[in-house]
C-alpha cells in the first residue's frame, strides 16, 4: 500500500483507497500551487480494493479513475445545491503520473459525521430495521424487506470509523450533541437534498441510487458547508440495475460485490471471522468487479473510461 513519490508534492496519509499529499513548497511545482490556490490537499484514488476491513490484493485495474471520473461529474450536477472542494483535476497542478485519477481540492474542517441518506432499505439499515422496525431512530412500516423502496429517504448519519474499524450508525440527536441542532439540520438537509438530486438523475439512467454516503466540512476560507471526499461513487453509493429490482432479495449491484460475494465463498476458503488475511482475489473476480465499475461510469455519464 506504498503510495508513489510525486513531484511537488508530500504525502501525508494513505486511507484503504486513497493517498493524501500536501504542496511541497520547497520544490517549485508544489510552491506554485501553494501560492496559487493556498491550503490544499492532492487527493489520489487508487486502484485499492477492500471488503471487510481488508485491504486486498490484487487491485481492481482503472478503480481509481472511475471514482475519480465519478466524483468530478457529480460534483457538477450539484454545483447549484451545495459548493465543493475541488480546485482542479489538471496538469500542472495534478502530477502526469496520477493524472486522471487525482483532484486538487481545498482543505475542509470536517465534520465528524458521515452523513448517509437511505431511499431503499439494504445493508446495516437493514439488519437494523430488522431487530428493531427503525433504523437510527426512524420507525419504517411493518413487512419491508431487503431492497424496498422506503416511503421516503432517511437520513442515517454515522460515526467516523478509525482505519480498519466500523462506523456505527447514530440517530440525529447524536449529531445534535456533537454539533449543534442548526448545524445537524442543515446536514440533514443538504444530505437529503444531494440524494434527491443523485437519485433523479440516475433513476433517468436506468440506474437506482440506493443509497448514499457524503462527507462535508466548513471551507475555513468562504466560512461555507462544503462538500468534500468523494461523491456518488460505487465506493460510497449502493447503485442497482433498475431492470434488475426485486425487493425481497440482494440486488445485482455496482460495485466490488463479486469480491465480497468471492471472499465468503468456500472458493476463497477464507475464515472472516479469524485473524488471517483473505487470500489473494482471482483474475475472473478482478475482471468482473472493473467491469462492474466501467459500467457504473458509463450508464449514469454517457461517457466510456477509455483504456
Amino acid at each position: 500500500m506504498t503510495a508513489p513519490a510525486l513531484p511537488g508534492w508530500t504525502h501525508t496519509y494513505s486511507g484503504k483507497v486513497r493517498d493524501l499529499y500536501v504542496p511541497d513548497t520547497t520544490q517549485e511545482a508544489g510552491a506554485a500551487v501553494a501560492e496559487a490556490h493556498g491550503d490544499v490537499v492532492l487527493v489520489v484514488a487508487s486502484d485499492r480494493v477492500s471488503a471487510y476491513d481488508h485491504v486486498l490484493e490484487p487491485g481492481i485495474p482503472g478503480k481509481g479513475a472511475v471514482l475519480t471520473r465519478l466524483s468530478l461529474w457529480w460534483f457538477d450536477q450539484l454545483a447549484d445545491l451545495v459548493p465543493n472542494h475541488v480546485v482542479s483535476a489538471d496538469a500542472p497542478e495534478v502530477p502526469e503520473a496520477v493524472l486522471g485519477r487525482a483532484m486538487v481540492c481545498r482543505r475542509l474542517e470536517m465534520f465528524p459525521v458521515e452523513c448517509v441518506a437511505r431511499g431503499y432499505l439494504t445493508g446495516s439499515g437493514l439488519a437494523e430495521y430488522r431487530e428493531s422496525g427503525s433504523v437510527t431512530g426512524i420507525a419504517l412500516p411493518d413487512g419491508l424487506v431487503d431492497g424496498s423502496r422506503l416511503p421516503e429517504p432517511i437520513f442515517t448519519p454515522a460515526t467516523k470509523a478509525e482505519l480498519g474499524e466500523h462506523d456505527e450508525n447514530v440517530p440525529l440527536e447524536h449529531v445534535v450533541a456533537l454539533l449543534g441542532r442548526e448545524r445537524a439540520e442543515q446536514l440533514r438537509d443538504l444530505t437529503l437534498a444531494v440524494y434527491a438530486r443523485a437519485e433523479a438523475v440516475a433513476r433517468d439512467r436506468g440506474v437506482i441510487l440506493a443509497d448514499t454516503k457524503l462527507e462535508f466540512g466548513i471551507d475555513p476560507t468562504t466560512g461555507e458547508v462544503t462538500l468534500g471526499d468523494e461523491v456518488l461513487t460505487p465506493d460510497s453509493s449502493r447503485f442497482w440495475p433498475a431492470d434488475g429490482w426485486e425487493p425481497g432479495r440482494a440486488q445485482p449491484s455496482f460495485d466490488k460485490q463479486f469480491v465480497r460475494d468471492w471472499l465468503t465463498s468456500p472458493a476463497s476458503g477464507w475464515d472472516r471471522a479469524g485473524d488471517v488475511a483473505p487470500p489473494a482475489l482471482p483474475a475472473d473476480v478482478v475482471a468482473r468487479t472493473q467491469d462492474r465499475y466501467r459500467e457504473a461510469l458509463e450508464r449514469l455519464t454517457g461517457a466510456p473510461l477509455g483504456r
